[in-house]
């Protein structure tokens, strides 16, 4: 360590200074040892050599830097949480399992989305009735619920690209004598409110039929064709075929008919939200170019999906 030889000259008579400043060199702190010479001086001389130290000192004191702390770093950017809405009573799209966790289809494929698009997703269960309005009021980012796209839908909401072909599938149990849809005209139908299935049967019988009976989902529609309330259900292939291989005590058989335009799924978002349709667009391209939507799909249905082809827009 440097040694600082300190030579401090006091007067010929120091008492009333060297007690003062003595105690001013000792209150100072060096980062090197120090040997203090105190020989006799005049007043006067004592003075002018003091203040030269003490200048001297104070230049060494500011002159010493602490070293700068590196400057914090600015914190990452917020992952943006898109809010989903879906109704989950519509397996195998969309459905509640045994921990109250919301599964499916649907559900997979927006995972799916999200995580190309670099989002996160928060998924909420409304009813099926009301659920557009809480896309429009702004409650909702998003609504996937095995919606199809139809010309009324898009005058007050955008969809993205399709994602699903679907039709309409008849539900009648197996002694049935039921063959076509037009079979129906007279007898009592369960659809779900709102749905395709609801407007295909309301054309086919009329709006104020009391032989259409409404239900707030598809799976409560099939169950009370099993026990005997309904004569069929008109409803989504999807839905139907999945209940009717999950519950084989039901006895159903399904009737497909060629009156039945085919339907496609698509992601709705708010109107005018061109941006959050921009980034599903991309991230279902991307999750069909690299194999990860015909994962899902085979996972939930059994077989690769068939190419899609043009639909004319007609409802979940």
């Amino acid at each position: 360590m440097p040694r600082l030889i300190l030579f401090l000259f006091m007067p010929s008579k120091p008492q009333s200074f060297q007690p003062a400043l003595t105690q001013i060199i000792r209150r100072i702190h060096f980062n090197f040892s120090a040997s203090i010479f105190i020989p006799s001086i005049t007043t006067r001389h004592f003075f002018h050599t003091a203040g030269t130290l003490l200048a001297g000192l104070v230049l060494v004191a500011c002159g010493k830097q602490e070293p700068q702390a590196p400057a914090a770093s600015a914190p990452a950017p917020a992952t943006r949480v898109v809010v989903v809405g879906t109704d989950a009573a519509y397996a195998p799209f969309e459905s509640q399992n045994e921990k109250g966790e919301i599964v499916g289809f649907d559900i997979d494929v927006v995972k799916a989305v999200a995580q190309k698009a670099g989002i996160e997703v928060k998924f909420l269960n409304p009813p099926w009735e009301g659920i557009f309005n809480s896309l429009g009021q702004g409650d909702r980012d998003l609504l996937v619920s095995a919606i199809t796209i139809t010309a009324e839908r898009q005058q007050t909401m955008d969809f993205s690209a399709p994602y699903f072909d679907a039709q309409q599938l008849i539900a009648v149990k197996k002694d049935s004598k039921i063959a076509k849809f037009t079979d129906l005209k007279k007898l009592k139908v369960g659809v779900q409110n709102g749905t395709t299935g609801d407007e295909v049967v309301t054309k086919l019988q009329g709006k104020e039929n009391v032989n259409i009976k409404r239900f707030e989902s598809t799976p409560l529609a099939l169950k009370e064709l099993e026990g005997g309330g309904v004569d069929a259900v008109v409803a989504d292939n999807g839905v139907v075929v999945h209940y009717v291989n999950n519950n084989a005590n039901s006895q159903f058989k399904t009737i497909s008919d060629t009156s039945f335009a085919s339907e496609q799924y698509g992601l709705a978002v708010k109107k005018g939200n061109a941006e959050l349709l921009a980034i599903l667009n991309k991230g279902l391209a991307d999750v069909k170019a690299d194999g990860t939507y015909q994962q899902i799909y085979t996972k939930y249905f059994g077989a690769a999906p068939a190419a899609a082809t043009p639909a004319p827009a007609v409802s979940k």
